[in-house]
């Protein structure tokens, strides 16, 4: 069965006049990065919303800030994983390709991805909370916290998108423009707009009832898979 869901979602593919992926947590846990969330999804025993919103940062800027460059020098260390190398190749397999993705870690552009839609920012931009002075910054571990704005002297902050706040404008007209939308209203809205659902996963999603095709394994496993028969005429 699962063979002819592969076959399914090739056809799918290869029939399509533009597609568009959507990424999240799960491809880069698969790289070995952690999730924090569900269970076992703590941080020095905090839920991960005590430190990843405006709230947490106002308290104690310190602790969020120890937490950023944790997930900064873990993801310095993780590599692309083959569901990665797919997505990148398929931008030169498809004449229409957009990839979007709710992951702050970077592994898309390190597997070669190039115009990747980052909902919900990076953790390799920092912004100052003064001037609003945007820079990347790729040491691990920082070599002081609270990082400081170099123009200003005021404390900078991560440059992602915590709890309670809106997905950039540029990010979302982006993906508006993809028939991508942030989160859970990809599915729907790509259903809704006639596109093939194909969800991959280990297991069912909440969304999983608008897939159309539904992969039951790690993108890692199913994606070569799919790339194999693509790639194979």
């Amino acid at each position: 069965m699962l063979q002819d869901d592969v076959g399914r979602a090739v056809e799918a593919l290869r029939s399509a006049r533009r597609v568009a992926a959507f990424t999240g947590a799960g491809v880069s846990a698969e790289s070995g990065l952690a999730t924090f969330r569900g269970a076992g999804g703590l941080w020095e025993g905090h839920r991960v919303e005590e430190v990843a919103s405006p709230d947490a940062f106002a308290a104690d800027p310190m602790r969020v800030w120890r937490f950023y460059d944790q997930r900064r020098t873990n993801a310095a260390k993780a590599r692309p994983n083959p569901a990665h190398m797919v997505l990148a190749g398929w931008q030169d397999r498809f004449g229409r390709f957009t990839l979007a993705t709710q992951n702050v870690d970077g592994l898309h552009q390190g597997a070669g991805s190039r115009g990747v839609i980052e909902l919900h920012g990076s953790l390799w931009r920092v912004r100052c909370t003064g001037c609003g002075r945007e820079r990347e910054d790729r040491t691990t571990p920082l070599r002081e916290l609270p990082p400081r704005c170099a123009a200003c002297g005021a404390m900078e902050r991560p440059g992602v998108v915590w709890f309670g706040e809106a997905v950039p404008a540029e990010a979302f007209l982006a993906a508006q423009a993809a028939v991508v939308y942030p989160a859970a209203g990809l599915v729907g809205i790509a259903a809704a707009a006639g596109a093939t659902v194909i969800e991959v996963n280990p297991a069912a999603s909440a969304l999983a009832g608008l897939a159309g095709v539904t992969l039951r394994g790690p993108a890692g496993e199913m994606l070569p898979r799919v790339d194999a028969l693509l790639a194979g005429g």
